[in-house]
C-alpha cells in the first residue's frame, strides 16, 4: 500500500464518454475501466463519480532545463522530485535527455487504522478484495444469551482468510435478540447478573482463543440509562481480563454530540470512560437517514463533524475509528411516517440512476450525492448515496481531526471507489 498516488476524482458532464475523460487527463480508458470496475462504461451516468489514478511520470530534461524548472512545471516541488529520483545525487548536475520520474501532487496524509464489519455470509471474492485494505475484520456477531452463552456463528472461513492477509480479527459481540433488534433487556440481565457475566467473559476468552481471533469488539447498543455504570464496569472488566491474555478490546459507540445527550441510544455510552479503558472506539457515525426514518443523507459531513468536535474532547484522537456507511437508501415521495426505505448499494444506486435516466446531483453542505425519479406508476423516488466525493469528504476528517482511522459498515457490498480513494490518501497499518 506504499507509494505516492495522484487522486482525481472527475464527475461525469453530459456528453461525456470514458474515452474523453481519458483523453482529457492523459491516462487509457482501459484503466479507468479496470480501477473503477466500470461494468457499463458505455452507459455513463450525469453527475457520476470516475476515479482517475496516476502515479509516477517520465520526464526528458530539455536543453536548458533545471530541477527547478521542471518541478515549478509540474507543480512539484524540488525536494519531491529528489526523493523519486535518489540517483540524482547533485541536483545541479542533470543533462539534457536524461529521464527523471515525476512524482504525483498528492501526498498521503499518513498511516490509519482501517477496520471493516463483515457477515460470516459475506462473498468470499469480496472478501479477497477488500482485506488488502483493512488492519481489522470485525466479524457480526456473537449474539449473548440471558444465561451468558453465545449463539454460534460460522467465522471460522473469515478468520482464516483475515490472518492469510495480515488482518487482524475481531470477535463482536452484542445484544441483539435472536431474529433482530437491540435488547435492552438482555443487555441489563448481561451486566447486573453476576453468575450471567461470569459465563459471558469465559465463553468469550474460550472463543478468542479457540478461534484464534486477535481481539474484541462490544456493540451493546440502546442500553438502560440506570446500566450506564453497570456498562462501564463491564467494559472495564472486560479490559483488565483481555489485556493481560494479549487481546485487544473496542467498543461501538452512539454517534452523541454532548455528553449529557438525551435517549436510548445515547444515555448509557460513557465516552470518556471508554476512551480510558479500550484501545479503540468506533463512532457510529452513520443513520442520520435510516430505514424507517425521512429521507436524509446517510451520514452527511456537517452531522459528522458535530459528534467529532465532542468526541475528540472526551476520547484520545488516536483511540477514534470514525464510522463511514457503505451503502445508501431510496425513500417513496411525499415520505408518510411508518414508511420504509430500501438499502442499496453505492454502486447499485449509480445503476439505478442509469435506468431511470436520473442525474445525479450533490448536496455541499452534507458532502453527499443524490437523485430523484419517478418510477413506472408515476411514483417519485429520491436516493442518497456515497461517492468518491463523499467518501474522499469523510476521509479527509480523519487527518483533520488527526484520529486513529476509520471502520466501515459493512464491507458487504464491494464498493471499487472506495478502495481506491482511501489507499490515495493514506497508507494502512497492518498489526499482524
Amino acid at each position: 500500500m506504499k507509494g505516492v498516488i495522484k487522486l482525481i476524482i472527475h464527475v461525469v458532464k453530459p456528453g461525456e464518454s470514458i474515452y474523453a475523460i481519458a483523453r482529457l487527463y492523459g491516462v487509457s480508458p482501459n484503466k479507468i475501466i479496470s480501477d473503477n470496475e466500470l461494468q457499463n462504461p458505455d452507459r455513463l451516468v450525469v453527475g457520476q463519480t470516475i476515479v482517475v489514478l496516476e502515479g509516477t511520470q517520465p520526464h526528458r530534461v530539455a536543453p536548458g532545463q533545471s530541477l527547478y524548472i521542471i518541478a515549478r512545471n509540474y507543480g512539484v516541488t524540488v525536494e519531491d522530485i529528489l526523493e523519486a529520483n535518489p540517483q540524482i545525487t547533485n541536483p545541479s548536475l542533470i543533462y539534457p535527455g536524461q529521464i527523471i520520474m515525476i512524482p504525483p501532487r498528492t501526498r498521503k496524509l499518513g498511516t490509519i487504522d482501517v477496520n471493516g464489519y463483515a457477515f460470516p455470509g459475506i462473498n468470499r471474492d469480496v472478501l479477497r478484495k477488500t482485506l488488502p485494505h483493512l488492519t481489522y475484520l470485525s466479524i457480526f456477531s456473537y449474539e449473548v444469551n440471558t444465561d451468558g452463552s453465545l449463539r454460534t456463528i460460522n467465522d471460522t472461513p473469515l478468520i482464516e482468510a483475515a490472518r492469510q492477509a495480515r488482518v487482524a480479527p475481531l470477535m463482536v459481540i452484542t445484544n441483539l435478540r435472536e431474529g433482530g433488534g437491540f435488547s435492552s433487556d438482555v443487555a441489563r440481565t448481561i451486566l447486573t447478573n453476576a453468575e450471567v457475566q461470569n459465563n459471558l467473559v469465559n465463553n468469550v476468552v474460550r472463543t478468542l482463543r479457540e478461534k484464534n481471533y486477535y481481539g474484541l469488539d462490544i456493540d451493546f447498543e440502546y442500553i438502560y440509562p440506570e446500566n450506564r455504570e453497570d456498562y462501564n464496569n463491564f467494559v472495564r472488566r472486560m479490559a483488565q481480563t483481555l489485556r493481560p491474555l494479549g487481546y485487544t478490546i473496542t467498543t461501538a459507540l452512539a454517534p452523541k454530540i454532548a455528553a449529557d445527550q438525551p435517549g436510548l441510544l445515547y444515555e448509557a455510552h460513557d465516552y470518556p470512560v471508554h476512551g480510558a479503558l479500550v484501545d479503540h472506539v468506533i463512532l457510529m457515525t452513520y443513520e442520520w437517514g435510516y430505514t424507517a426514518g425521512p429521507p436524509l443523507p446517510v451520514a452527511p459531513i456537517n452531522e459528522v463533524r458535530r459528534v467529532l468536535n465532542y468526541a475528540v474532547t472526551a476520547i484520545p484522537r488516536s483511540k477514534i475509528l470514525m464510522g463511514i456507511p457503505n451503502y445508501g437508501y431510496v425513500w417513496a415521495l411525499p415520505y408518510t411516517p411508518g414508511s420504509r426505505a430500501t438499502t442499496l448499494s453505492n454502486v447499485g444506486a449509480v445503476d439505478l440512476a442509469a435506468r431511470m435516466r436520473a442525474a445525479i446531483q450533490y448536496d455541499q453542505r452534507a458532502e453527499s450525492p443524490f437523485f430523484t425519479y419517478y418510477d413506472s406508476s408515476g411514483r417519485q423516488h429520491i436516493a442518497w448515496f456515497e461517492d468518491a466525493r463523499s467518501v474522499q469528504a469523510k476521509l479527509r476528517l480523519v487527518n483533520e481531526y488527526k484520529l486513529g482511522g476509520v471502520s466501515y459498515w459493512t464491507i458487504g457490498r464491494y464498493f471499487p471507489q472506495l478502495w481506491l480513494v482511501q489507499d490515495a490518501l493514506y497508507d494502512v497499518r497492518k498489526v499482524i
